[in-house]
């Protein structure tokens, strides 16, 4: 019993990773699954189709890597954070298809609560601000629009959980509804300095208690899987996405930081166990409770990042798979003075703005596709620059490397850049599944296949350090005209009874 099977459900696929106890991959599985757009910024998934894909994908895993149940010495879950879920507890059937993180259709809601002076209180408690984003508003969304959902909360017969519970749910055949710290912290309900369920945060949201999961530690057996082709692998780590690359990159000392270059671009710095109140908005989350200890994390989300990439494929077609965007990136020597402001749901940190809209600004008859590639795989590394930067003032660290995972961090083109903005180090491991990797780590630890983070931090290999080129005279002329079209996207969208912003 020397495997950890890594359940990594993510915003497009899920997949399972079978890892050794070196650490390395030995088997991998992995689906899409159907994204939802009833409206223009809503976003939906299924949830039946979440589990059945999940549960594919780890009954593969386990075949590929030739291993039985009996092999498997825990199951750790790592999940897309905020996506909102709400199922009937008699029948487990889901009242309504889930609301994903990237959703704006709370937006009315989250500017009521701002307008009732609900911000100052909210952040105290949770470290997050009122934005569509958490979880909080989807729920009161879907108990105010979905007809007899809060008369059936009130009374007990709804539940709500995060990825992270559903699949829980469903692993043990609904006996158990359960969550862990860095979830409960995604929601604005969670009070992250008590540890709690925070009565004055659910009278605000309109939340039932009833309907809430009880929160657990990150590293901890909670039960055994009952699933046929997983039964009796007991489950032990659990943690969102993001945690769990935190975790998977080995950031455990104060200062340390990583960024996960996905569907959208999630930096965190660990900042041990203080919980600093960010100046300029960024949010403070949970990083993880292991042996104990709650520990916590500077946090900036990037709405869109990779997804950038996939709008340049699907929406554009000027590439046919995201592996031709580097090298018509680099068909030009520069972005020919093309900026793409991808807010194609907004602006996240520190801006929240969710009436933010995409902008191109430079065009000229000579922009060509590859000035688009550029300027596309660039903004990512904009967005990610003004983040870290904040995250310095924050802390008053100073950010000596940056630990890279994530699909886009393949891409030699953007992270060259990135360091070059930065001016620092990029480090990209060899085992750039680092969020699933997370998620064994925490996994193994509770029972012990590994002894200690330190001995975890030894199984860290680099794959590629990229070093600052650029002269910072240059890279700070690049971001001066970055933030002059930055500002161009902001406020664009009416609001409902508004005016255009300017």
């Amino acid at each position: 019993m020397s495997w950890i099977l890594a359940l990594d459900q993510g915003t497009t696929s899920s997949r399972a990773i079978v890892f050794g106890p070196d650490g390395l991959p030995r088997a991998v599985a992995q689906e899409e699954f159907r994204q939802w757009y009833p409206q223009p910024g809503w976003v939906e998934h299924d949830p039946e189709e979440i589990w059945r894909t999940q549960l594919s994908t780890a009954r593969r895993a386990l075949a590929e890597a030739g291993l039985e149940p009996g092999d498997i010495a825990a199951i750790g879950i790592t999940n897309q954070r905020e996506t909102t879920l709400v199922w009937d507890r008699e029948t487990g059937a889901p009242i309504h298809r889930a609301i994903v993180w990237q959703d704006r259709r709370t937006a009315p809601i989250c500017d009521r609560l701002k307008a009732a002076g609900a911000e100052p209180l909210i952040r105290r408690k949770t470290g997050l601000v009122i934005d569509p984003y958490f979880s909080g508003s989807k729920i009161t969304w879907l108990l105010e629009n979905v007809p007899g959902a809060r008369e059936r909360a009130e009374s007990g017969k709804l539940a709500f959980g995060t990825v992270d519970s559903w699949l829980i749910w469903k692993l043990t055949g609904g006996r158990l509804h359960l969550t862990d710290k860095t979830n409960a912290s995604r929601t604005m309900l969670f009070n992250i300095h008590t540890g709690e369920w925070d009565q004055e945060l659910l009278e605000i949201f309109g939340v039932p208690r009833p309907t809430l999961p009880e929160v657990r530690p990150s590293s901890e057996v909670l039960a055994e899987a009952v699933e046929a082709g997983l039964e009796g692998i007991p489950i032990a780590g659990v943690a969102g996405d993001q945690q769990a690359a935190l975790f998977g990159q080995a950031c455990f000392r104060s200062g340390m930081a990583k960024n996960t270059y996905g569907t959208g671009c999630f930096i965190l710095m660990n900042t041990g166990t203080a919980a600093p109140l960010s100046e300029e908005r960024l949010i403070t989350t949970v990083a993880w409770e292991v042996d104990g200890s709650t520990e916590y994390a500077l946090e900036g989300s990037i709405f869109i990042g990779g997804a950038v990439v996939q709008w340049l494929r699907d929406g554009l077609g000027l590439i046919r798979s995201a592996g031709e965007v580097e090298p018509l990136a680099a068909s030009v020597s520069d972005n020919g003075g093309v900026y793409l402001v991808p807010a194609f749901a907004g602006l996240g940190a520190p801006h929240w703005d969710p009436y933010a809209r995409g902008v191109i600004c430079g065009l000229t008859r000579g922009t060509t596709a590859g000035h688009l590639a550029r300027a596309a795989l660039e903004s990512i590394a904009y967005q990610v620059t003004d983040i870290l930067r904040i995250m310095e003032r924050d802390s008053g660290l100073h950010i000596e490397e940056l630990r890279v995972d994530g699909g886009a961090a393949a891409n030699n083109l953007l992270l060259q850049f990135q360091a070059d903005l930065l001016g620092a180090p990029i480090v990209r491991p060899k085992v750039t599944e680092t969020t699933a990797l997370g998620a064994a780590y925490l996994a193994g630890l509770a029972v012990g296949l590994w002894k200690s983070r330190q001995e975890i931090a030894t199984h860290a290999e680099l794959d590629r350090r990229f070093e600052p080129l650029m002269s910072p005279e240059r890279a700070a002329g690049l971001l001066r005209r970055w933030h002059a079209a930055l500002e161009r996207a902001k406020g664009w969208e009416r609001p409902a009874g508004g005016e255009l912003q300017p």
